[in-house]
């Protein structure tokens, strides 16, 4: 499996790869695993074959990328995981439930914001139907240096 290599890579977006189309690659992935497994196994089992999904289309991830949080000016390492990281840009949060609930997308709504990074994706391989078990969060975050960009160019 291709997975060492692709864990490895340069975590960047490719150069003229936006953000939806990776997130539409992403999605195309989840769904071949879905269809190809069907509702009913473990998220442990989904990661795997999603992971060798984004390897065989070149695209660089992390698994269960650890991260610090931040507490009162301190980094303090609590044991944050997400589940994937795909680009350095898009943090996948897999689940196997009955159904998608709000403390779900809350969930990944903290970890865009602790990660500082833009979109995540919400995928829930028990839905009868991938489409219907996919939920696209996108983190409306505050860039503290896009301000600072923007008031010294006034």
């Amino acid at each position: 499996m291709h997975r060492r290599d692709a864990e490895s890579a340069e975590n960047t977006i490719q150069p003229g790869r936006s953000l939806d189309q990776l997130t539409e690659l992403i999605i195309g992935a989840a769904i071949e695993v879905h269809k190809q497994l069907g509702p009913g196994l473990l998220e442990s089992a989904y990661e795997e074959c999603l992971c060798y999904e984004l390897s065989q289309l070149g695209l660089a991830f992390r698994r269960q990328v650890e991260s610090p949080i931040p507490y009162k000016g301190l980094k303090l390492d609590c044991g944050f995981k997400m589940d994937l990281l795909v680009e350095d840009a898009v943090v996948l949060e897999l689940k196997s439930v009955e159904q998608l609930i709000p403390i779900h997308t809350a969930q990944l709504l903290t970890y865009l914001k602790l990660s500082n990074k833009r979109v995540g994706l919400l995928l829930n391989f028990n839905d009868r139907v991938m489409t219907k078990g996919l939920k696209r969060i996108v983190n409306q975050f505050h860039d503290p240096l896009d301000s600072a960009h923007s008031a010294s160019r006034r």
